[in-house]
């Protein structure tokens, strides 16, 4: 009772920890897109790895918690959105639904891949990465189709080199957000197995 206990502070403990530590590198931005989105300092690379040491369950309530923290920080997007449904969706696609489902991230971590051990383990971290990376980036396509390309269609109506009037929705959203998630993407699935190799070697029983 007395060690169930303890497991589930360490545990809570953990995943403020992670947390605090994934908003603080959101903050790290390498590159800065013009209207919107960044590559940042493998902020997603927390959650995920929460989720691969402490399962998928703390992964999600943790990601839940880190996407009110996004939309909190991002809410000067969000005003620039002028419709009650256009806010929902964007509340939804930019920033619940994308870092809620970085807790997905730990979902390989007891599919039995191969015999080794460690092999194992970067082979889940390496699948489950791109899992929930890729499923950010489609969150963040279909907001651009959606929502942000009508809206850009607007405001850049007396500019017709800009990129919205050279592709369709899905496509100028895809190439966009590819300018930041793409880095993202790849630098998250090469950091995240190898924090999660040097983190394996910490107690995941207390």
């Amino acid at each position: 009772m007395a060690n169930e206990k303890n497991r589930s502070v360490h545990i809570l403990a953990e995943s403020a920890i992670m947390i605090a530590l994934a908003t603080v590198l959101s903050m790290i931005k390498v590159y800065e897109a013009p209207y919107g989105g960044s590559v940042t300092l493998l902020s997603m690379a927390p959650i995920i790895i929460l989720s691969m040491r402490r399962g998928v369950k703390t992964g999600l309530i943790a990601g839940f918690v880190h996407s009110l923290i996004q939309l909190l920080l991002g809410l000067n997007n969000v005003a620039w959105v002028p419709t009650p449904g256009g806010i929902v969706l964007c509340c939804l696609l930019d920033y619940i639904l994308p870092f809620t489902l970085l807790g997905l991230g730990g979902c390989f971590r007891n599919v039995r891949f191969c015999k080794n051990d460690t092999a194992n383990l970067m082979v889940a971290a390496v699948l489950g990465t791109l899992l929930v990376t890729l499923l950010r980036f489609a969150c963040h396509i279909i907001s651009g189709a959606v929502i942000w390309y009508a809206l850009d269609l607007e405001w850049y109506a007396d500019d017709p080199d800009h990129i919205v009037h050279k592709y369709g929705a899905w496509m100028f959203s895809t190439i966009y957000n590819g300018t930041f998630m793409l880095p993202e993407i790849i630098e998250t699935v090469i950091g995240v197995p190898l924090l999660t190799k040097a983190l394996s070697k910490v107690n995941t029983n207390q």
